[in-house]
């Protein structure tokens, strides 16, 4: 993940975020969960800045939307405990995606401070723009 990719990925996110009236925090992080940049907008929530880091981890370290373990991290779920994992950083709700590109993991996106699905919906479309994915699916 090079830094211009991060920083035109924070572009999106800002975009997505202005368009729908929302003040939103993101990262983005590296394949090693480092991060590469990340942005408050003004008057974003306390708390966004570091639930959009830990999204942004929890996707590049499995590969896949934090959305994926809302249903099975439930009490009872395959999953269940999974948000301890990460030294308890893991997120297990939406809003953050892993960045792929031609089907290879360069790192991953968190976006928060909407409900979760604005989150997730900013960040995918964000990814998207970039000409890149959220999945493994080569981009196009």
């Amino acid at each position: 993940m090079s830094l211009a990719v991060a920083e035109r990925l924070l572009a999106g996110v800002k975009a997505q975020a202005s368009a729908r009236g929302l003040r939103l925090a993101a990262a983005v992080v590296d394949r090693g969960g480092n991060v590469v940049a990340s942005m408050r907008m003004d008057n974003a929530q306390l708390g966004a800045s570091s639930l959009a880091h830990d999204k942004a981890v929890t996707a590049v370290s499995f590969g896949r939307p934090t959305s994926a373990w809302t249903a099975s991290s439930a009490p009872g779920g395959s999953d269940w405990g999974l948000a301890h994992t990460l030294g308890g950083h893991a997120v297990v709700f939406p809003g953050g995606v892993p960045v792929f590109s031609d089907a290879e993991l360069v790192g991953g996106l968190g976006v928060s401070g909407a409900a979760s699905e604005v989150d997730a919906a900013c960040a995918t479309g964000a990814v998207h723009d970039q000409g890149l994915t959220v999945d493994t699916e080569t981009s196009s």
